[in-house]
């Protein structure tokens, strides 16, 4: 029998043309996540139950990494919000400051929380971090990405913030932001016409000493806006 030569349907997982990956579970709510590909290696740390509807996806500024603003807020993060069923996943680029690269590796990472279950995805980053986020969730349907948080973000690659109109939009910045000036988030605010700017008295760029602040703030934020979602 001849085969009819259709082929598989290019997914972002699809492109990226994984070559393998291994799973290591630290412990009941945590597990580390390898994706090998020919662009990179694409890091994930994965926190909460396997097939969490919900999911809090968080990505760093230019140079990547994993903690997120002060203190560590994305483990803290991570910790704290699996006692409400959420899952949250802390991604480290393949290609740091490669933006369309990085948006790929949050589609990806999407892709792969939804084979698991997942229905509604949280996007949180920080500095160039916060154009990846934007950038990620202008290709997305609301109901799929409700909600995007940004720390210091940079204005460039937000253009397309305009296209955010039906989320939840939060901006923090502190007002001690040598690298980024609060105006950028104000910036983006305005170019999304909706969304709240956060101002962080004498925080800096890294969003020290507002690390606490910034962390009560979200959770009690994220699971009311994923509660408003699921209730559309």
């Amino acid at each position: 029998m001849e085969s009819s030569g259709t082929q598989p349907p290019e997914t972002p997982l699809r492109k990226l043309g994984v070559l393998a990956k291994q799973v290591v579970r630290y412990d009941d709510s945590l597990d580390h996540v390898e994706i090998y590909t020919m662009g990179g290696l694409l890091t994930i740390l994965r926190h909460g139950p396997t097939g969490a509807k919900d999911v809090v996806i968080c990505v760093g500024g230019a140079m990547g990494g994993l903690l997120g603003p002060d203190g560590g807020v994305y483990h803290q993060l991570g910790r704290a919000l699996t006692n409400d069923g959420i899952g949250v996943q802390r991604l480290s680029y393949r290609r740091p400051n490669d933006l369309q690269a990085c948006v790929h590796d949050i589609l990806s990472a999407i892709e792969l929380a939804t084979q698991e279950g997942a229905e509604r995805f949280v996007l949180l980053g920080h500095s160039f971090g916060g154009a990846v986020v934007i950038q990620t969730a202008a290709l997305l349907l609301a109901e799929t990405v409700p909600a995007v948080v940004t720390f210091a973000t940079q204005s460039g690659g937000c253009e397309v913030a305009d296209q955010l109109g039906d989320r939840d939009l939060l901006f923090f910045h502190g007002t001690n932001d040598t690298i980024l000036p609060h105006s950028s988030s104000e910036k983006v605010q305005m170019l999304a016409g909706t969304g709240e700017v956060v101002l962080l008295d004498g925080a800096d760029h890294l969003l020290h000493p507002a690390g606490p602040e910034i962390l009560d703030r979200l959770l009690t934020h994220i699971p009311a806006v994923l509660a408003r979602s699921e209730e559309k």
